[in-house]
């Protein structure tokens, strides 16, 4: 019999972010632990069981997938630098690639390897390259899953083989999810790969994330499992520019964990819209006192502008831009000029900052006294 849980109106912080609301909600959900967020926002959408430890299997892998990515974009790692795979790496069971000692592959194979095929010996030869010894990778996880909060995750290895002590939580992978595909999204390259193949054509490859085929939007990320942790997945889908991630773990069947996958982004993307808070909002400029410009020109800022709204309150949106008259020089670029604010029904749902796009010295008494004298003589330069 499917549970039926409902998920209580709470504050919650996500990744150092301000408190987001969580609103209630009951969802038929066959696995033990959930959660459904939204990217970009980080807010919670749902949640069932989320801190609850449990093991990750394959789903491990996206946190090696995360510091591999991180290498790649800092330039300490190329998709074309060829690894070499040891005994160890080659002696993986479970899920793998196949690889025999010595063999050599590129990172961006290796890469597909772990993607598509779940690859336990692509993972372990992905980690021996980066830090040597899979030990030392495991620490770098762990160091990095303590960076981004994941206060419910203790790594033992690199790739969800059955370890004691390898546990984490539906929520910090949200974590390390949200933090892969927001700051790492080429790898959209390898985790939208339905089939492929390695080794010049010889091997192939096919995704075992299923909704990569059969459900619209997905973009990835992976799955996972074991006897012990059942069937876990950390599921990502993008619909008119909204990205969701819903992660379950430990479902009795493969088929349950991708429908319980199902049921969380078809509510995310049935409920909930991504608007730009300052979509058709003209904003004039701004009066300078004193300043070596007669005015400043106001922006709204990349980041924070971005709004996650019910969808039942898209058509009632009000804009309302609330600007200081004039501005004593000096002005420095980013300072607050007013604020935007967004309501809908009555409710603020959210107030952006409104911020000076460049900075504007002020008037020195050499400039101010020119200044008047071309007041006061029009043909004085």
């Amino acid at each position: 019999m499917r549970r039926f849980v409902c998920v209580l109106a709470a504050v919650i912080v996500l990744a150092g972010l301000c408190p987001v609301r969580v609103w209630a909600v009951d969802l038929p959900i066959w696995s033990e632990s959930a959660i459904l967020i939204e990217k970009e926002t980080g807010q919670i959408l749902y949640a069932k069981n989320e801190h609850k430890q449990l093991e990750p299997a394959s789903v491990t892998k996206v946190m090696t997938l995360l510091l591999t990515m991180e290498a790649i974009d800092s330039g300490a790692l190329r998709y074309d630098d060829v690894v070499t795979a040891s005994d160890y790496a080659s002696s993986m069971g479970g899920s793998q690639i196949f690889l025999a000692p010595g063999e050599q592959m590129t990172v961006e194979d290796l890469l597909k390897g772990v993607c598509v095929a779940s690859g336990n010996d692509a993972s372990v030869a992905l980690a021996e390259h980066l830090a040597g010894v899979t030990e030392l990778f495991v620490a770098r996880m762990n160091n990095r899953a303590r960076e981004l909060g994941m206060n419910d995750t203790s790594f033992v290895n690199c790739n969800g083989l059955p370890a004691a002590g390898h546990v984490t939580s539906a929520y910090d992978i949200a974590l390390m999810s949200r933090e892969l595909i927001l700051r790492h999204p080429d790898i959209r390259r390898f985790t939208t790969i339905w089939m492929d193949t390695l080794r010049g054509g010889k091997s192939e490859l096919s995704n075992t994330n299923k909704l990569i085929r059969f459900y619209d939007g997905a973009t990835g990320l992976k799955t996972g499992s074991t006897s012990s942790a059942g069937y876990c997945i950390s599921a990502t889908a993008e619909r008119d520019g909204m990205e969701l991630i819903a992660v379950t773990l430990k479902a009795d069947t493969s088929a349950d964990r991708f429908e319980d996958a199902k049921t969380l982004l078809n509510y995310g993307f049935s409920t909930y819209a991504l608007i730009d808070a300052g979509e058709g909002v003209a904003l004039l400029p701004v009066a300078v006192e004193l300043g070596t410009a007669e005015t400043v020109q106001p922006m709204l800022p990349a980041e924070g502008r971005r709004l996650l709204i019910q969808r039942s309150q898209a058509a009632g949106l009000e804009r309302t831009v609330t600007l200081d008259a004039s501005v004593a020089a000096p002005v420095a670029q980013g300072q607050e000029l007013g604020r935007l604010t967004v309501a809908s029904g009555g409710e603020v749902l959210s107030q952006v900052p409104i911020l000076a796009g460049e900075d504007v010295p002020k008037l020195t008494w050499g400039q101010v006294f020119l200044r008047l004298l071309r007041l006061a003589l029009p043909g004085a330069k």
